[in-house]
């Protein structure tokens, strides 16, 4: 099963993909939120075709002692959409400390802070679809 990772922000998502067999994930791009439903739809229907996705994980920003704030709420609002839109399964994996952890990667690769900005999302994507996979095959 192929899973697609969105982490969702005001400004990008950050995209990320499993391989076919649902073990790895890798970064695909960060895409620059236009301010308009519809275009962020249309380009996350692209990834979706182009990687012939089965699901879809959403990071879902909890608070550190486990509740959800209006972060959250948007998350989930954006989740309903993307099921009504694509028909696919969605997944909220919890997202604390994935922009953090992504920060410390990339300081630790020695990435400029100027392209750390712009690959942040990418990367916490990245990071939120490993987890949530790591997650499934311990279950096995």
């Amino acid at each position: 099963m192929r899973w697609l990772s969105l982490d969702l922000g005001d400004r990008r998502i950050g995209v990320a993909v499993s391989d076919p067999l649902g073990i790895t994930a890798q970064g695909v791009s960060v895409i620059e939120r236009s301010g308009s439903l519809k275009k962020d739809l249309e380009l996350i229907k692209q990834f979706i075709h182009s990687y012939e996705v089965d699901g879809i994980i959403l990071g879902l920003p909890k608070n550190m002692n486990g509740t959800e704030g209006p972060a959250a709420e948007k998350v989930r609002d954006f989740g309903k959409i993307l099921a009504e839109t694509f028909s696919l399964q969605i997944i909220f994996w919890d997202e604390r400390l994935s922009t953090s952890s992504a920060q410390r990667v990339m300081i630790a690769a020695d990435v400029s802070r100027r392209k750390r900005k712009a690959k942040i999302d990418q990367v916490a994507a990245v990071i939120i679809l490993q987890n949530y996979l790591d997650f499934q095959s311990r279950r096995i």
